[in-house]
């Protein structure tokens, strides 16, 4: 049975894949990405709404303004979050997922008992995924381990 040979130097963990983006084409996508999913999020958001009824304006006007909050909003907790402690972190991202959960589904016209409930249960869930994910990328001290 054949094993692999020993190489000389080890393993190096500080080698990263090359960045072959320029960072214009990173500025672009950290700009694109809360608009396009808030443009999503507005348009399911309106849909929800009229309940498969015929489009109006209103609903457009519904559908942009909600588009437009939901992508600041985004934009603040992507710009805003790596900056914070772990636990602030993904108690910024629970708050986020929670509310905005909340509010498609209170668009669709349940109660808002319900739509409490539903939020609590995606919150809850995006606690758990969003700090183990951060607990198991940051170091003791919050810096980011590559």
């Amino acid at each position: 049975m054949a094993q692999a040979a020993p190489t000389s130097g080890g393993t190096r963990r500080d080698v990263r894949p090359p960045d072959i983006f320029s960072p214009q084409t990173h500025l672009m996508g950290r700009l694109a990405l809360p608009i396009v999913t808030g443009l999503i999020y507005g348009y399911w958001a309106a849909s929800n709404r009229r309940s498969g009824g015929s489009i109006t304006g209103w609903n457009l006007l519904f559908g942009f303004v909600t588009a437009i909050v939901f992508a600041l909003v985004l934009f603040g907790v992507l710009t805003i979050g790596p900056r914070l402690r772990r636990e602030v972190h993904a108690l910024m991202w629970t708050a986020f997922m929670g509310v905005a959960f909340g509010f498609l589904y209170s668009q669709s016209g349940e109660s808002v008992l319900r739509s409490v409930g539903m939020s609590l249960a995606v919150a809850a869930v995006t606690f758990i995924v969003m700090f183990y994910r951060f607990y198991t990328h940051e170091d003791a001290a919050g810096h980011r381990v590559r």
